[in-house]
C-alpha cells in the first residue's frame, strides 16, 4: 500500500488550495480518558457554573472610566459555552447559552452600543477590545441558534464602530487601545466574520482599514515587522511603563490580530497576510514558546524561550496559552501542516491542563514552571477574571482538533486518545473508534466501521517527537511511515477494519542554561514535593545515553494522572555509588495542581557543573 505525502504548498499557490475545512462532516465526537474528563469538568464547572448575570451586568450601566475591561468577559464566556454545546449537545448548556444572548442584546443602546463605558471615555481602555468579544460572541450565538436579532444587535454594535472609528473618522483604530493599538486593532476577527454573514460592503471596506492600520508606524507594525522577534520589535524607552501604549510586546493581543489577518487572506486572497502570519509564527516558536508549549512573562513577550530555566514574573498566562493553541489551529486550516498540531498537543497536554486545579473548579491566571499555583483574582468588580473566562474555548478547542476533514473523501486522526466519532462522508457514515491509554503506552488502536463499504483516506498524524512508527491495517505493516507528516490510507474500508499505530516513545532529556527537563512523548515531567523524594530545587546528574534516559511507570498518588521515577545522582559531591536515588515525578499538569501553596514543583532541574567534564555545562536546545 502507497503512502501519499503532504507537501507544503507555497503562499502564492496556497489560495487556489485552500477552503474552509469540510468539518461538518464530523457530526459527533466524544472523548475518553484523561483529556475527556477533563473537558467533561471544565464544562460541569466553568461553563455551566458561571452565573450570566454576572457577565451582563456590567453592561447594564454605561459608567466605566477607569479604562477597565468588564466588558469582554461576557464574549469570552459565551464563545466558549458555544464551543461546549456543539461537543456535548447538552440542552441545559444551550438553555443558558440562550439566556445570555438574551440578556445582552437587552442591554443595547438605541445608537448601537453594547458595552459599560460612559460616552466621554468611549474608544479609551479597553473599550474597543471588548467590543471585540461582543461581537464575537454575538456571531457565534447568531450561527448557533439562527436568532436573527444576535446579528442584528451585532450589526448596529458595528455599524456604531464604524461610524466612530471606520473610513474618514478623527480617530485612528490604533490611537484607541494600549500595546500600540493590537487590542482595538483585534476587532478585525469579527468584522471578517460580519461580512461573510452579510455581504455588506462596508464592513469588508473597514476589514481593510483595520489590516491598513495594523501597519501604521505609530501602530504595531504587523507587516514590516513580521522579521523581527516578537520581543524586539518596540524596545521601551526609560520612565515608559510597562502598562502602556509605547508596550509593543503584549503576546495574545498580537497572535489575535494575526488571526484577523488570517481571516483576511481567506477573504481577499493577499498571500502577504498569510506570509507574515507564518513568519511571526515561527518567531514565536523559536524564541518564545517553552518546553510546556506556554509563553510570555508579565503577559508580553520577552525572549522566554531562551529564558525559561530562570524563574520570571507572572509566566505563561492561561489566555496566551489558548490564543496560541488559536493561532496553530488556523494555520493547520489552512497549510494541513502537522507541525502545528504538535505544537497544539504539546500545549494542550501540559501548559493548558495545568491551568485547571485538580477538581476542575478553577482555571490559574499563571503556570510558572517551578513554584506553586493558586487563584487569580477577580477583576474589575466581576467575580471572575480574564483567564477563567477565556480557557473554555481552549478546551472546547480539543475535539474539532481530534478529527478533521479537510477534504470530502478524507478523515484525519490529529490526537490519540480513548474516543469515538462518527462522520458524514457524502451519502456513507463512518465510526471511528480509539481504544489506547496514550500517552501513558505507545499503541493506539483504531477501528473503522462505516455503514456500507466505501472508499476513504484516512490520515493519522506521525508526532515529530517520535523517532520510529508503525502501523498496521488488519494486520498488514504499512511502509514508508514518517515521522513529522500525516500518514494517509487510502482504501475501501468495511465494518471493523482495524488500524493499530505503534510509536515509540523514549524518554527525553532536555537540557538549557545548565539545567535539564525530562519529557516523554507530548509530556514533559516535573518533580513535585509531595512525593517526599528530597529537595526539589538540589542539583541533580540524570544519567543518560545519547539525551535518552530510564524512566520507569510508577502508581500515581491521588490528584496525579502519570507518576514515574528516573535515576538520578543527588548534590554536588556527585558520588553515583552513595548518591543515586530514584527520584520521581508527576506529569507537569497534575504537578502543584492541588494549589497548595506548601506544595512546590520544579521542571527544569539544576545539573551539575564538573571542570573534568566541559560538556556538562553546555548549553542545548531541544528543538
Amino acid at each position: 500500500m502507497k503512502r501519499h505525502i503532504i507537501t507544503f504548498m507555497t503562499c502564492v499557490g496556497m489560495l487556489n488550495a485552500f477552503a474552509a475545512p469540510n468539518d461538518n462532516g464530523v457530526k459527533e465526537v466524544k472523548l475518553g480518558g484523561y483529556i475527556g474528563q477533563r473537558i467533561d469538568g471544565c464544562i460541569e464547572k466553568r461553563v455551566l457554573g458561571q452565573s450570566v448575570d454576572e457577565l451582563v451586568d456590567p453592561f447594564k450601566v454605561q459608567d466605566e472610566t477607569q479604562g477597565r475591561w468588564a466588558s469582554e468577559f461576557w464574549g469570552k464566556w459565551i464563545q466558549g459555552a458555544v464551543a461546549s454545546y456543539e461537543y456535548n449537545h447538552d440542552p441545559a448548556l444551550l438553555e443558558k447559552i440562550k439566556e445570555g444572548e438574551r440578556k445582552l442584546i437587552a442591554t443595547q443602546l438605541a445608537d448601537g452600543y453594547i458595552g459599560d463605558y460612559d460616552k466621554e471615555h468611549q474608544l479609551h481602555g479597553w473599550d474597543v477590545w471588548g467590543r471585540k468579544y461582543t461581537l464575537l460572541g454575538l456571531v457565534k450565538c447568531y450561527r448557533l441558534t439562527k436568532h436573527k436579532e444576535a446579528l442584528e444587535a451585532a450589526c448596529k454594535l458595528l455599524d456604531y464602530t464604524i461610524k466612530q472609528i471606520g473610513p474618514g473618522a478623527a480617530t485612528p483604530i490604533y490611537k484607541t487601545g494600549y500595546y500600540r493599538g493590537m487590542p482595538p486593532l483585534s476587532i478585525l476577527e469579527p468584522v471578517t466574520y460580519l461580512y461573510d454573514e452579510t455581504g455588506n460592503p462596508a464592513y469588508l471596506q473597514f476589514a481593510k482599514l483595520i489590516a491598513e492600520q495594523m501597519n501604521h508606524p505609530e501602530g504595531p507594525m504587523l507587516i514590516d515587522k513580521a522579521d523581527v522577534p516578537v520581543s524586539q520589535r518596540f524596545v521601551l524607552k526609560p520612565g515608559n511603563s510597562w502598562w502602556s501604549f509605547d508596550n509593543g510586546q503584549k503576546g495574545y493581543e498580537m497572535m489575535s490580530c494575526y488571526i484577523g489577518l488570517l481571516e483576511m487572506y481567506r477573504l481577499t486572497g493577499n498571500a502577504n497576510y498569510l506570509q507574515v502570519a507564518l513568519t511571526t509564527w515561527n518567531h514565536i516558536l523559536r524564541e518564545e514558546i517553552n518546553i510546556t508549549g506556554g509563553a510570555c512573562s508579565l503577559e508580553c513577550w520577552y525572549g522566554g524561550h531562551g529564558k525559561q530555566t530562570h524563574p520570571a514574573s507572572h509566566t505563561m498566562e492561561t489566555c496566551v496559552t489558548f490564543t496560541w493553541m488559536q493561532f496553530c489551529e488556523r494555520l493547520l486550516q489552512i497549510t494541513g501542516d502537522t507541525k502545528y498540531v504538535d505544537q497544539i498537543e504539546r500545549t494542550m497536554y501540559n501548559a493548558l491542563m495545568a491551568s485547571m486545579k485538580h477538581d476542575n473548579s478553577q482555571i490559574v491566571k499563571y503556570v510558572p514552571l517551578e513554584g506553586f499555583r493558586r487563584e487569580g483574582e477577580h477583576q474589575c468588580d466581576v467575580r471572575i477574571n480574564c483567564c477563567n473566562a477565556n480557557a473554555p474555548r481552549a478546551f472546547a478547542m480539543i475535539p474539532r482538533i481530534a478529527y478533521r476533514m479537510p477534504k470530502a473523501d478524507r478523515i484525519d486522526i490529529n490526537l490519540y486518545m480513548p474516543s469515538k466519532a462518527a462522520i458524514q462522508m457524502g451519502k456513507r457514515t463512518f465510526d471511528i473508534v480509539q481504544e489506547t491509554n496514550y500517552p501513558v503506552t505507545d499503541e493506539v488502536k483504531i477501528t473503522v466501521t462505516p455503514d456500507k463499504a466505501a472508499h476513504a483516506d484516512i490520515a493519522l498524524r506521525i508526532p515529530d517527537w517520535t523517532p520510529k512508527a508503525q502501523i498496521k491495517v488488519n494486520g498488514e505493516a504499512m511502509d514508508d511511515v514518517a515521522c513529522g507528516e500525516y500518514f494517509i490510507i487510502g482504501r475501501e474500508w468495511k465494518a471493523g477494519d482495524e488500524i493499530t499505530l505503534k510509536m515509540e516513545m523514549p524518554a527525553r532529556l532536555a537540557q538549557l542554561n545548565q539545567a535539564a527537563a525530562i519529557e516523554r512523548g507530548p509530556v514533559v515531567y516535573a518533580r513535585d514535593s509531595r512525593f517526599n523524594d528530597g529537595f526539589v530545587d538540589e542539583v541533580v546528574t540524570i544519567p543518560n545515553l545519547n539525551g535518552a534516559i530510564q524512566m520507569t511507570a510508577e502508581k500515581a498518588p491521588q490528584d496525579m494522572w502519570i507518576a514515574v521515577s528516573v535515576p538520578m545522582v543527588r548534590g554536588t559531591y556527585n558520588d553515583a555509588s552513595v548518591d543515586t536515588r530514584k527520584i520521581h515525578l508527576c506529569d507537569f499538569a497534575s504537578a502543584g495542581s492541588t494549589w497548595d501553596e506548601g506544595i512546590r514543583y520544579r521542571v527544569w532541574l539544576p545539573i551539575l557543573y564538573t571542570p573534568d567534564n566541559p560538556k556538562s555545562g553546555q548549553v542545548q536546545g531541544y528543538w
